[in-house]
């Protein structure tokens, strides 16, 4: 049923490679979690998705994951309902979390510069790091990272063009550290990489070819554990919106630049500004 559901994804939504392949790992994981419970697709209810969800709490995964699991399984029940496999639609009522109980974590300056500098050896430390002063210079996505192409890099200007989510194009800005560190691996280790093939993407792995989401996630992990931070896939992009709305940026720019549709998305950096300034202010005011 599972290859039915892909399928219906993809032709009948036209839903986007990367979308059919994060509902398949949320659905395999839901699938998982009934089989141990001896549940079956015609049989399990609202509650076996309730205590899947408070399960994937308990084991710390972030609210945006959270939410993903949730609009897969709604989407899954749909798609059962339609194919006759159940007559009810167990997650009906099953709602997202509202977005403003998920606050993201962003590191301080002093941090991202140790996880920027951090101590890593091996051949690939060039691309690493030209990929994480990319992150924290543009506030990408990671799978915009990953989809860089090196034609969509304007050196001379000191800009990229992205295409983001909805396959909309934006433009971000590149700091001087960016542009230098991206030189230096394309003048040296990404032409070793291709190995006389050509590739359109910036960023390769040992193959000469695209690097998997997964494989930056190991990789960036890596680099938190060597500096002695903890973050996730998005640390950096956080950072990014957050340390420009401290220093005075205009909420309106930042949301162009990290190609949120909706400013009410942007805003949620602006809750981590606010309680900072409370923080700083209980902290070293007198009369606080």
């Amino acid at each position: 049923m599972l290859k039915e559901f892909l399928l219906y994804l993809t032709v009948e939504r036209g839903a986007a490679v990367n979308t059919v392949n994060s509902y398949e790992l949320d659905i395999v994981q839901f699938q998982a979690y009934l089989s141990g419970n001896t549940e079956t697709l015609e049989t399990f209810t609202r509650e076996d998705i309730v205590g899947f969800i408070e399960m994937s709490k308990d084991s710390q995964y972030s609210m945006t994951s959270i939410c993903r699991f949730i609009s897969s399984i709604r989407t899954f029940c749909k798609f059962l309902v339609i194919e006759r496999i159940r007559e009810d639609d167990p997650a009906e009522t099953i709602r997202l979390p509202k977005k403003w109980d998920s606050i993201p974590k962003a590191l301080s300056f002093d941090d991202v510069l140790l996880l920027l500098s951090a101590k890593v050896s091996g051949r690939m430390v060039v691309r690493d790091r030209a990929m994480l002063e990319l992150l924290y210079s543009s506030g990408l996505r990671v799978s915009e990272l990953m989809g860089v192409e090196v034609d969509r890099v304007n050196f001379q200007a000191g800009f990229l063009t992205i295409t983001g989510k909805g396959s909309k194009d934006r433009i971000v800005p590149m700091n001087v550290r960016a542009l230098e560190s991206i030189k230096v691996y394309m003048a040296g280790l990404r032409q070793d990489l291709l190995k006389g093939k050509t590739s359109p993407y910036l960023f390769l792995n040992y193959k000469g070819e695209i690097m998997t989401r997964q494989r930056f996630w190991q990789t960036l992990k890596n680099y938190g554990k060597a500096a002695g931070v903890e973050l996730s896939p998005h640390t950096l992009r956080h950072c990014f919106a957050t340390h420009l709305l401290d220093g005075g940026a205009d909420l309106r720019s930042v949301q162009k630049m990290l190609g949120h549709s909706d400013i009410s998305t942007t805003q949620i950096y602006t809750k981590i500004t606010t309680d900072r300034i409370k923080t700083e202010y209980k902290k070293y005011h007198p009369r606080a």
